[in-house]
This record gives C-alpha cells, sequence and structure tokens, in this order.
C-alpha cells in the first residue's frame, strides 16, 4: 500500500486526532477557568489528581509515566505544588535521589474543592449525551492510547 494513501479507517482517526487536539486545547482551557479562583491550573489539578488515584505515593519520574507526560515538566508544576504547601516531598526508601511526592491536607482540600466545581461543569457537559456514546468514545480512546504504549509511542510506517 501507498503510504500516504489514507484507508477510510486512517482518515477517519485522522479527523478525530485533530478534533481532540481542539478538544484538548478547549478542555485545558476551560479547566483553567474552572479552578482558578483555588490557585490551580488543569495541569496542575491534573497532576493532585494523578498522586491521588496512586496506589502510593511516587517519584515524579512515575507520575510522568503514568500522566504520559514530560518528566521535567511534570517535576516544575510539582515543584510549584510543594512551593504552594500541595505537596511534600519524603524520603524514598527505595532510591535515594527520587524522593516521593506526597499529597498535604491543604492538596487534599484543594483537589476536592476543584473536584466539587468539576461535578456540575461536567453533567452540563454530558447532558444530551447517550452515555453508551461516551462509553464507546472511551473504549476506542483507551484501545488508541494502550497501542501508542506498546508501540513506544512512535513506531513509523511498516
Amino acid at each position: 500500500m501507498n503510504h500516504t494513501t489514507l484507508t477510510p479507517a486512517g482518515t477517519a482517526l485522522t479527523d478525530l486526532i485533530l478534533d481532540l487536539f481542539r478538544l484538548n486545547s478547549r478542555v485545558v482551557n476551560a479547566g483553567d477557568r474552572l479552578v482558578a479562583g483555588l490557585g490551580l491550573t488543569s495541569a496542575r489539578w491534573q497532576i493532585l489528581g494523578t498522586i491521588i488515584a496512586a496506589d502510593r505515593p511516587q517519584p515524579v519520574a512515575w507520575l510522568a509515566r503514568d500522566l504520559g507526560a514530560n518528566r521535567q515538566n511534570v517535576q516544575r508544576i510539582v515543584n510549584d505544588l510543594q512551593s504552594d504547601g500541595l505537596v511534600e516531598f519524603q524520603p524514598n526508601p527505595h532510591h535515594r535521589r527520587a524522593q516521593l511526592v506526597v499529597l498535604t491536607d491543604k492538596g487534599r482540600a484543594t483537589f476536592d474543592a476543584a473536584m466539587r466545581l468539576q461535578a456540575p461543569w461536567v453533567n452540563r457537559l454530558a447532558e444530551g449525551l447517550p452515555v453508551e456514546d461516551i462509553a464507546t468514545t472511551h473504549s476506542v480512546m483507551s484501545a488508541l492510547r494502550r497501542t501508542l504504549e506498546s508501540d513506544g509511542d512512535a513506531r513509523g510506517p511498516d
């Protein structure tokens, strides 16, 4: 097959990816506005959520991996969260230099306040969308993420 000719599925997926880029920008901007009064940005909020979702405290590199993000960017944001008293660093018994990131009480309270703001916002956003369609979209996005992760995110054409 000619590598410049898209299959119908490739065309549809390209259109979806372009819309995902646009949607991501709008979601990030809306999230920034939603939690600005709490001293958060979407990025800070996302990292707090990743810390909460983890089974146990993790080093920055693991948080970055879970987010699929650049470690240096996550480190910068975690440092900002630490300066604001939302997280703290604790010794890592398994690695002296890779400290563990731990949520503080203030961090938990700030995250909980953000989620109280998020609930009515996301409920309004979901109005009129069939739950089955949302579930199907989530399934497709999860499958694409898993494929990209197993391919190392950047496998070229065969």
